[in-house]
């Protein structure tokens, strides 16, 4: 059986992630989507809350499972019997930083082979972080983010920014 992990913070989730992944599947029997707790950044999303809109996300596809880790992704890998990471790459800028973490997980996991998937044309512009911008200043998501992201994203950005709350100021 041919188990992929495609890890990742996903905070948020967006349509370009979910291109990666239904892309992904029909190439593994299984697809394991790791959820990274990266204690070095300050997610939006808790942990929790990310795994829920990535397994709402994927509840029709089958062969997708969703699972939180901490420590090193070769190490959450090995544990969920994978043979395969999965990444996404938009620009040069991603191969060389992918091009990095592939020689140091040789090193570390020579067992687990890389495949990164190329990300459809219009979900090369995609970054979580410009995102979460567009939606704490009241962008439009659409085609971004799954809807429901979109509904939780709104959610952690009641408030508009630029506005004093409770004084009528700017």
């Amino acid at each position: 059986m041919t188990v992929a992990v495609y890890p990742g913070t996903f905070d948020p989730l967006t349509c370009g992630h979910m291109d990666i992944i239904l892309r992904t599947t029909p190439l593994v029997e299984r697809l394991v989507v790791g959820i990274y707790e990266n204690p070095g950044k300050r997610p939006l999303f808790s942990l929790d809350e990310r795994v829920r809109l990535v397994e709402k996300a994927i509840a029709n596809v089958s062969n997708v499972e969703v699972r939180a880790f901490k420590g090193l992704t070769v190490e959450f890998i090995r544990q969920v019997g994978g043979k395969v990471m999965i990444r996404g790459l938009r620009a040069n800028s991603d191969f060389e930083r992918e091009f990095e973490m592939a020689l140091m997980n040789r090193k570390l996991a020579p067992e687990v082979e890389l495949l990164c998937l190329m990300t459809s044309s219009q979900y090369q512009f995609l970054s979580s972080s410009l995102i979460k911008e567009v939606a704490q200043l009241g962008g439009c998501l659409e085609g971004m983010v799954p809807e429901h992201v979109a509904v939780a994203l709104k959610e952690k950005f009641t408030t508009p920014v630029g506005f004093a709350v409770g004084r009528g100021e700017a």
